[in-house]
């Protein structure tokens, strides 16, 4: 019998991005946080547990957020993303302070999770759909000659803001509905009635068809994703110190691309058909404060999460 799956929330920015957790603007009716709502989502589909990746400079607040909402009815766990966790023999350079990316997140939590787990950004909202249809892949995932993944693929049109651009991972699916590859792109906006992206400032634009599949990080993974992250590691990070050592990072949608590359993983792509929300510029904020409030005056959700 399959082990239940595990949620893996990726928190260790959110500090840095925020100012501070006490600075953090809720977006709910009642104060909450868009990750409130995530885990709420997350526990009716049958999540039981979090392992939230956070780093110890905002411990204090994070917890406190968690003990006066989602702890009261999952059970959530903390592994932490520092900078120094990396391999013997390797030096962190003075200048660099940016985390090394969100494989490496995954990675803290590596003595915590043992069997099939789901991955998301904690400042992201995905919406209850996506959570029911992640919890029923992994419940039945069965790694065989390859190992057996799964990511939730949004619509572009439903991932967009209208405040200006944003990064993407445009999906590739073979006529099986399996993930063959994702493409980067880090500037995509609507213009006029079209959806286009830019890799020289605008210089030159491509379209890009409404429908067409994009990752927001929201991958599910048996126990043998976490293998290939410590296997990878070490060979990863001297590839960032040769090539970007302040900046560099370790990638969850480059890890999950080379196991694909390389035969040793299928990753099936499940349309979800919500509307993603996030704050990535502060015009974004009055968009998502109204939608959490239509979402709670609808029934979506009750007055108190956690009550």
């Amino acid at each position: 019998m399959n082990k239940k799956p595990v949620l893996v929330v990726m928190a260790a920015g959110m500090g840095s991005r925020y100012g501070g957790l006490k600075q953090m603007d809720p977006i709910g009716p009642n104060g909450e946080l868009i990750i409130d709502f995530s885990l709420y989502d997350a526990r009716r589909a049958g999540f039981e547990t979090a392992v939230c990746i956070i780093k110890h400079t905002i411990e204090d607040d994070f917890k406190a957020v968690m003990e006066r909402g989602a702890a009261k009815g999952m059970d959530i766990r903390y592994a932490f993303q520092e900078l120094d966790d990396i391999p013997e023999g390797l030096a962190i350079p003075e200048e660099r302070v940016k985390p090394w990316g969100t494989s490496h997140a995954i990675l803290a939590a590596r003595d915590i999770i043992d069997g099939p787990f789901a991955v998301i950004n904690a400042d992201d909202y995905y919406g209850p759909k996506a959570f029911a249809i992640m919890y029923d892949y992994l419940s039945k995932a069965q790694d065989g000659d390859v190992y057996d993944y799964c990511m939730a693929a949004y619509r572009i049109e439903n991932t967009l803001t209208e405040n200006g651009s944003v990064a993407r991972g445009v999906c590739r699916v073979d006529e099986n509905g399996k993930l063959t590859g994702i493409d980067e792109r880090l500037k995509i906006q609507r213009n006029g009635e079209k959806i286009q992206f830019t890799e020289d400032d605008g210089a030159s634009w491509t379209d890009v068809a409404e429908g067409t599949p994009v990752s927001m990080n929201l991958f599910g993974f048996t126990e043998s994703f976490m293998g290939e992250l410590k296997a990878r590691l070490k060979p990863e990070l001297e590839r960032i110190l040769k090539e970007n050592p302040i900046k560099g990072e370790y990638l969850l949608p480059v890890t999950v691309s080379h196991l694909i590359e390389e035969g040793k993983a299928h990753v099936a792509v499940l349309d979800c058909p919500e509307k993603w929300y996030g704050v990535t510029y502060k015009e974004d904020r009055p968009a998502i404060v109204a939608a959490m409030k239509a979402k709670k005056d609808e029934g979506l959700y009750p007055e108190d999460l956690w009550k």
